[in-house]
C-alpha cells in the first residue's frame, strides 16, 4: 500500500501494519468525537510515526498513486475531520 503524509511524500507500507494502525486510528477517532485536542495531537504524532517507521520512504520523483492520504503532523483537529470517512483516516477501521 502507498501512503502519503501531507506536506512530507510517501511510502509503501505493508498490508500486515494495519491492524496496528487502525488502532490507532480508533484511538484518534474517539479523542476527536470527545474533543480531546492534547489526545489528539500525541495520537496523530504516534500515527504519523508508526507509518514512518514500518514504511519504505519512495523517492521523491516517484509517481504513484496514494491508497492512503494522511494528515500533516500540524493538521488541526478541523482539518482532519475533513479527512475523516466513517471508519476514520484508514479504511477498515474498527
Amino acid at each position: 500500500m502507498i501512503v502519503r503524509i501531507m506536506g512530507e511524500g510517501q511510502v509503501r507500507l505493508d498490508d500486515s501494519h494495519l491492524a496496528e494502525l487502525n488502532g490507532l486510528d480508533d484511538e484518534l477517532l474517539a479523542e476527536m468525537q470527545n474533543g480531546d485536542g492534547p489526545g489528539f495531537r500525541r495520537t496523530l504524532a504516534a500515527l504519523l510515526t508508526r507509518v514512518r517507521d514500518l514504511g519504505t520512504p519512495l523517492p521523491d520523483d516517484a509517481l504513484e498513486p496514494s491508497e492512503l492520504i494522511l494528515p500533516s503532523p500540524d493538521a488541526t483537529l478541523e482539518e482532519v475531520r475533513e479527512l475523516l470517512s466513517d471508519d476514520g483516516l484508514i479504511p477498515g477501521a474498527t
